[in-house]
């Protein structure tokens, strides 16, 4: 049972790191990666339908994202989308594929999209902490209704420390390694 509270906050806490790494993959570094396009739908044939089930999405080159609709047809519907989207490119349509050419960042750019990686992480460790007051609230209950020990309540309180600071950490390194390819482009 107390376990149970332990790995459920464990489990919630991996689900706050992956959402961090989708938050900050939206963010364009200056190099193509397909996850700035995740969250852009397109109508088709009457359904809003992700990006990547009407299309195939490819990088031939460092700062080009490649989008070949599988159905020729789609091609305005899938450019209407992007140029609705907040992604900020322009799409070069050629006729049968589109083309989204990553602009250079400006290093002042740069140093705005850190911030934001910064801002988005501390969210992301606010939410962790959260998560770290619940279990330990859960545990102290516990303790209340003579569920647990006060020894096994100080020995899970530990516990459930040590998983959050992990946690931390990994948010640490996930938005470090995001500030690192923005500073380096």
């Amino acid at each position: 049972m107390t376990n149970a509270i332990i790995e459920d906050a464990k489990s919630h806490m991996k689900k706050s790191e992956e959402a961090l790494q989708r938050d900050l993959g939206k963010i364009r570094a200056g190099r193509a990666n397909a996850s700035i396009l995740n969250g852009i739908t397109v109508e088709y044939y009457g359904a809003e339908l992700p990006i990547n089930q009407v299309a195939s999405i490819s990088i031939p080159e460092a700062r080009v994202i490649l989008i070949t609709p599988f159905d020729k047809t789609a091609l305005k519907d899938i450019e209407k989308a992007l140029l609705k989207s907040d992604i900020g490119i322009n799409p070069a349509n050629d006729g049968s594929v589109i083309r989204l050419v990553i602009p250079q960042l400006t290093g002042e750019r740069r140093q705005e999209l850190a911030k934001e990686v910064g801002k988005i992480s501390e969210m992301a460790k606010v939410s962790i902490r959260n998560l770290r007051r619940e279990a330990i609230d859960k545990l102290k209950k516990q303790q209340k209704n003579s569920e647990i020990t006060d020894d096994e309540f100080y020995d899970l309180e530990k516990q459930v420390q040590k998983v959050t600071d992990n946690s931390i950490k990994n948010i640490e390194n996930i938005s470090a390694k995001k500030s690192q390819e923005l500073v380096e482009g």
